[in-house]
């Protein structure tokens, strides 16, 4: 086999490797993929009324396509701390003794984020439709609206997985991504920006989950899209880029 081949192979043991601690551990996962679907209900029934004029609608319309994008910013969380369990428990040095591509770890745990977040939107999308979601997207805009989530999820797994390598404890891993946690809430995924205070707007509008939000809102429910679409790829892009970089450089200094 060429070594791509190998590399491809490796990544998927550990993607394997990955889903069976899932099984095995599902407390985790199963707190991250409900918590947001939790938040949905609570702000869907306890604020969704008062916010209901700020969204010029039925709000739970105007909130869940922000929701949705609370599952990449927790399932961060879980990849920073998976990450620094392997190597404080020694199994990244396991691994290095092993003849296998040193990344496929790393690969094998943001595609296995990947498909828990999928899974996650899957679940929040159900939930959703019981309580009064209407979108109107047709399949090709499903299609990219599952695409965006994927592709947001892959830039923060690899920031996860960068977090998750500097951090010295799990403990530590666990707090460390809480600005990403954070960020939804700060921008226009809960009310309008045009609503907020003039500097807490300007950073809602100049920070990554805006044009995010905006961008599956317009998939979604026929909104305007605009540039969001545009900056959101950059968006994933950029970060996506920063992550793997980071992630490797310092994955390769642990392994030398």
């Amino acid at each position: 086999m060429s070594t791509p081949s190998l590399a491809l192979a490796d990544s998927a043991t550990m993607l394997r490797r990955n889903l069976l601690h899932v099984k095995r551990y599902p407390s985790m996962t199963f707190g991250i993929l409900v918590m947001p679907v939790v938040l949905m209900l609570v702000f869907t029934f306890v604020f969704g009324g008062a916010l209901e004029k700020s969204s010029g609608g039925n709000y739970i319309d105007y909130l869940t396509p922000g929701m949705m994008l609370m599952l990449p910013a927790y399932l961060t969380v879980s990849v920073a701390v998976s990450i620094t369990t392997d190597k404080t428990k020694g199994i990244v040095n396991r691994f290095r003794t092993m003849a296998i591509s040193q990344s496929s770890m790393l690969a094998g745990q943001v595609v296995g984020a990947l498909i828990q977040a999928l899974i996650g939107v899957v679940l929040m999308v159900a939930v959703a439709l019981l309580v009064g979601f209407r979108p109107n997207a047709n399949p090709v805009e499903w299609l990219a609206v599952f695409g965006l989530i994927g592709l947001v999820m892959f830039a923060f797994s690899w920031l996860g997985v960068a977090i998750g390598l500097v951090a010295p404890t799990p403990e530590a891993a666990s707090n460390m991504p809480f600005p990403l946690v954070m960020l939804p809430f700060l921008g226009s995924g809960l009310v309008a920006t045009d609503t907020m205070p003039v500097g807490m707007r300007q950073f809602a509008e100049y920070q990554p989950f805006t044009p995010l939000t905006e961008t599956l809102r317009g998939l979604l429910m026929g909104t305007e899209i605009g540039a969001n679409g545009i900056l959101s790829i950059a968006w994933c892009a950029g970060l996506g880029l920063v992550g793997y970089v980071w992630s490797m450089s310092r994955f390769r200094k642990q392994v030398a």
